[in-house]
């Protein structure tokens, strides 16, 4: 499974890979399920990379793999009832953690509580720094309807830091 498209991809998802984690743990806030959705989406665009029309477009196509992924893994695993295993086998004081992609959790909170388009929305434009036009193309969603969605979120989230301030 080689081409000019699989290489490319490759090249771009090992240029990005930090990237994209920080984006599945800002979904899924949680290490093990945010690998899995990033290893998820990899697999997934490695498989399709004949399907990618334009090697141009492989940064919106890529992220719309990695947020579908994210919320089908949400769904997936909303039911589920994580037990606290607390030092099973000696080793959960032991366990590696990156701070560098632990998320503000003030803010990884009040994201959460504007539901997931807008919070798609939020995150791709301000954490990732994709453009309004390419997020339109992630979420395949009119251009017009991400600002507004952007813009009342922005709103909504003022009010939330203002009432949580208080």
């Amino acid at each position: 499974m080689t081409g000019k498209n699989y290489d490319q991809i490759v090249e771009y998802i090992l240029a990005n890979q930090e990237k994209f984690y920080r984006l599945a743990y800002s979904y899924i806030k949680n290490q093990d399920g945010a690998m899995d959705a990033v290893q998820n989406a990899i697999c997934r665009a490695l498989e399709k990379s004949d399907s990618l029309r334009d090697i141009n477009a492989v940064k919106t196509w890529f992220y719309r793999i990695l947020v579908n992924e994210c919320l089908m893994y949400i769904r997936k695993h909303e039911k589920e009832i994580p037990i606290d295993s607390g030092d099973w086998d000696g080793f959960g004081d032991r366990v590696y953690i990156e701070s560098a992609f632990e998320p503000d959790d003030g803010i990884s909170k009040m994201l959460d509580r504007l539901g997931s388009e807008v919070k798609t929305i939020i995150l791709l434009y301000y954490f990732e720094e994709l453009t309004l036009k390419e997020i339109s193309e992630i979420t395949q969603t009119n251009l017009n309807t991400v600002k507004s969605r952007l813009y009342s979120g922005l709103r909504k989230l003022k009010g939330i830091i203002k009432e949580d301030s208080d």
